[in-house]
């Protein structure tokens, strides 16, 4: 200290000033990270005290320092009372005697990583789950002719869209609830499904759909989907004993023993065997994966635990029906499943309710529109992906589960907006080039093709820069043609070169957006012929092996992948350009919603062609 004072003045002042710096560093701090004065979620809940009981459960499991920092987050909070009806229902009087693992769940459970307004809440789940895993699932309710957004159907949004620095709070009137009880359990606890509780006892699928999620080595969850009959269903289904010209009602696990459970060979009738029939009579009705009404809604085709057996559906109005096909020119009645009972989230997946009785049916190939951007890591961006407004974005190498390819680490594979494209979004290659200065091998996982004879158009969006040569893959054999993506549309209204639709396919091209708009850029070019082998998923490949003239712009983007069975009308129906805001809801052209326009919907040629 002697040696401290007898320094110079300036000196004893800067040492000080150090030291005090020092222990300012080593103090705690309590920092807002945000990127202006909103408060954050936590303190937005301090500073209001009709939330202080679930303020309590974030001090309790310690998301409260968590929901405080930088983000953009979605809270579902509820209100104090919604809280005290929670802990009213578990009979306790304080929050300190519910498990702690409990408490955590139930916080994660109301907790999104993606900032979602209530613009973007559509009739079932949303894009993003909530950090405990689940699906959340909002609609709408009509209550004394007033109108409410709901969510997972018990909970009430009273007060919505509340910005903070890191995110938005809906306030709801009820605590929403983890889900608990497996496929199986929730199956058993509702007395309309007792007897497809017994089936599903008889056939040895009960133990199956009560087991907990596990996943596999590339950490892939064992989630299931069920499509469930209840007992009015079967009260109102019949069958005609061809033994004795007897009409039964299968209403009975005797009944439908007898309908569907046949020896095999010398082996007697046995339900557990995988081979009976009524074993696969309950195969077709699960389905692997989370699949939520939303996912039927867009989905044509599902592959069941029956092996290589499909499940069709499609949206019709408002109304999702499952197995409703033209077969031989007859149109055969689908099932439709029951809106206000489906998505019904369980531990280890999803329930739905079916309102008539089906059967597996014999397939023939189907049409498999496959839109590059329809990816799950897409999708889960919520802010801007198929939204108005939104802006582009990518992912690298091994960020995308359906999408692999080789290359740069730096580049991305981005969705981008192109309001004039199907769905009105691009699939974007940045740099599709040979070596590591771009991207090339990019394989897409497609949905499922029933197993067949197809024709493969590629759609892309045309670009002076884009490859000239671009190799198809179908599962590893390539096909017959390569693509030009710095080809331009024709235009049909050109007088000198324009061409009529039929004469553009046969050599091999054809305008697949409805109506076709001068100066478009987007085509589409037949890829070749490919023989689908097996029903399920496959694999589409997309290869360059020279990049003459691209610089820094080159940019390849492709729309939609067809798979047209060989038999079937290569142009017709095309697509209606732009995001499906309004599925199931007629506009223009398009009667029905399903954004696709069919040559009878299409009441005038292409820019005043009538030379389709």
């Amino acid at each position: 200290m002697k040696r401290l004072l007898r320094l110079p003045s300036v000196w004893r002042l800067t040492l000080l000033f150090l030291i005090a710096l020092v222990f300012q560093s080593c103090s705690e701090q309590k920092i807002k990270e945000s990127t202006d004065e909103t408060p954050n979620i936590t303190e937005f809940i301090r500073a209001n005290p009709d939330y202080s009981l679930f303020l309590e459960i974030l001090d309790i499991t310690n998301y409260a320092s968590f929901m405080n920092t930088y983000g953009t987050y979605t809270m579902f909070l509820p209100t104090n009372e919604a809280v005290q009806e929670y802990m009213s229902d578990l009979g306790v009087n304080s929050l300190s005697q519910i498990p702690l693992d409990d408490l955590q769940a139930l916080v994660k459970l109301h907790i999104l990583e993606q900032k979602i307004n209530t613009t973007e809440f559509t009739d079932g789940k949303l894009a993003t789950p909530s950090m405990y895993g689940q699906y959340l699932i909002t609609g709408a309710a009509n209550n004394n002719n007033v109108s409410s957004t709901t969510v997972n159907k018990t909970a009430n949004v009273v007060v919505s869209n509340i910005e903070t620095g890191n995110g938005i709070i809906h306030v709801i009137d009820q605590v929403l609830r983890v889900a608990t009880k497996t496929l199986a359990e929730r199956i058993e606890a509702d007395p309309n499904l007792s007897l497809f509780t017994e089936v599903l006892k008889a056939t040895g699928w009960y133990e199956k759909l009560n087991q907990p999620i596990t996943s596999d080595e590339n950490n892939v969850s064992n989630f299931l989907t069920v499509l469930a009959q209840t007992n009015e269903v079967y009260n109102t289904t019949t069958w005609k004993n061809p033994a004795n010209g007897q009409t039964i009602t299968l209403n009975t696990i005797e009944n439908l023993k007898l309908r569907y459970s046949k020896p095999i060979g010398n082996n007697p009738a046995d339900p557990t065997n995988p081979a009976d029939s009524l074993n696969l009579y309950v195969q077709y009705r699960i389905i692997p994966g989370l699949n939520y009404l939303a996912d039927f809604a867009t989905t044509p085709v599902f592959l069941t635990k029956a092996p290589l057996e499909v499940i069709s559906s499609k949206l019709k109005g408002q109304d999702i029906l499952l197995n409703e096909d033209v077969f031989n020119g007859v149109l055969e009645e689908g099932v439709g499943m029951i809106r206000t009972l489906s998505d019904e989230t369980c531990s280890n997946g999803v329930l739905h309710y079916v309102d008539g009785n089906f059967s597996i049916k014999k397939r023939l190939p189907s049409p498999v529109y496959f839109d590059l951007c329809d990816q799950p890591e897409y999708a889960n961006n919520t802010a801007n992906y198929r939204k108005d407004g939104g802006l582009s974005f990518g992912f690298k190498k091994g960020d995308m589960a359906d999408v692999i390819w080789t290359g740069s680490s730096s580049y991305t594979l981005d969705w981008n907006p192109y309001g004039t494209a199907a769905n009105g979004d691009l699939c974007r290659v940045f740099r599709f080039r040979v070596g590591s200065g771009g991207l090339n091998d990019i394989e897409f996982t497609t949905p499922v093709i029933i197993k067949g004879r197809y024709k493969i158009w590629v759609s892309y969006c045309q670009n002076p820069r884009a490859s000239t040569d671009t190799k198809v893959f179908f599962n590893g054999v390539q096909t017959s043609r390569l693509i030009n993506q710095r080809e331009y549309p024709n235009d049909p209204a050109n007088l000198t070169s324009g061409l009529t639709d039929r004469v553009l396919e046969s050599q091999g091209y054809k305008r697949y957006i409805f109506p076709y708009v001068h100066s478009s850029r987007l085509y589409s070019r037949l890829a070749g012929i490919v023989e689908v082998e097996t029903t399920g998923r496959h694999k589409i490949k997309f290869v360059t092996t020279s990049c003459s003239g691209c610089g820094g712009g080159d940019a390849d983007r492709w729309d939609v992948v067809e798979f047209r069975p060989v038999d079937m009308d290569q142009i017709w129906p095309k697509f209606r350009a732009g995001y499906k805001s309004q599925p199931g809801v007629s506009s223009g052209n398009d009667l029905n919603g399903d954004y696709l326009i069919s040559r009878e919907e299409a009441d005038k040629g292409d820019n005043g062609n009538n030379g389709y």
